[in-house]
């Protein structure tokens, strides 16, 4: 099924680039990053042009960061009328804090570095309500720098694009896990030190 969705990129390049990179930004199982190694690969032997594979993947990737943010919205006001109170009010005001002061180094990581992690940033950002531009900026930026790594690295390696693939997935996907881990042990260090200062 890969190969066969690699085999369009040269004759139906932007459509299939900007579909599947916005339909990874959704959290749906497209490989993008494989697509856009590929689309570099093309770029090399002149099946595409480089303005056309970058553009139509950084475009993809933007329409569905800006998509999953919304969605979030949608999501977080249909959640909030559902189980309104002051407590929940009070968790999302903190919610809200935390991404305004941080959320934008983590919106552009999540882009690129953490790229696994990206479409569940988007999600938390809507519901969270960051600042839509400030979300935006951040996600621009990290998306340009993911689709300029990928469609480079094809272009550099496009005679060994599956070990180039394979390489970038391997390291991103160790990165994420690291974030992931690294969250959950400051929320487990913050979660005990109230712990045991409401018991002091």
């Amino acid at each position: 099924m890969i190969e066969g969705l690699i085999e369009l990129v040269p004759r139906y390049g932007p459509f299939i680039l900007a579909l599947g990179t916005f339909l990874s930004c959704l959290a749906l199982p497209v490989p993008s990053s494989l697509l856009m190694l590929s689309a570099g690969g093309f770029v090399a032997s002149g099946d595409i042009s480089a303005i056309t594979a970058i553009g139509a993947a950084f475009i993809g990737a933007v329409l569905g960061d800006l998509t999953g943010f919304h969605i979030g919205q949608r999501g977080a006001r249909i959640l909030a009328r559902l189980s309104g109170g002051p407590k929940r009010a009070r968790l999302m005001a903190r919610a809200r804090t935390a991404l305004r002061q941080r959320g934008t180094p983590a919106v552009f990581l999540s882009r690129w570095l953490f790229s696994p992690l990206g479409p569940y940033v988007n999600f938390a950002g809507g519901a969270a309500a960051l600042p839509l531009m400030l979300f935006a900026r951040a996600a621009i930026a990290g998306e340009a720098v993911w689709v300029l790594t990928y469609t480079g690295a094809g272009y550099l390696f496009a005679e060994n694009l599956i070990w180039i693939g394979t390489v970038l997935s391997d390291v991103t996907g160790l990165l994420s896990a690291l974030a992931v881990l690294t969250v959950c042990a400051l929320w487990l260090r913050t979660a005990l030190r109230h712990r045991h200062d409401r018991e002091t």
